[in-house]
């Protein structure tokens, strides 16, 4: 199983024909660096395709998740990163928004 520590959500679009290597790159340039058991997520423009990159400490992983209708609720006036918690992350593949969703999965209005 991948252990993932922190999850982490770039706010610019990816190429979603991006490979491994293209991703780690954006990773890179986004966050600085690629920290072992950290997960990082990339949408594309439309936000109904996501990316997720995840460094295992020995290697990386690159899943790919595709809403067949809707879109991701993907932050667009927000500093160019932000950090998740791991109900936030349930809340947003799912196509939720995430952004509501506080501690022990509480929702609070904005």
């Amino acid at each position: 199983m991948i252990r993932v520590d922190s999850l982490w959500l770039a706010v610019e679009p990816l190429d979603m024909r991006s490979g491994t290597e293209a991703a780690l790159a954006r990773v890179v340039t986004v966050f600085g660096e690629a920290r072992p058991h950290h997960a990082y997520l990339f949408a594309n423009r439309r936000a109904n395709r996501m990316k997720v990159l995840v460094h295992d400490g020995i290697g990386v992983w690159l899943a790919a998740r595709r809403l067949n209708s809707g879109k991701f609720v993907w932050p667009k006036d927000a500093a160019a990163t932000a950090s998740l918690s791991r109900a936030q992350f349930d809340a947003l593949v799912l196509g939720l928004p995430w952004q509501r969703v506080g501690e022990a999965g509480i929702i609070r209005v904005l």
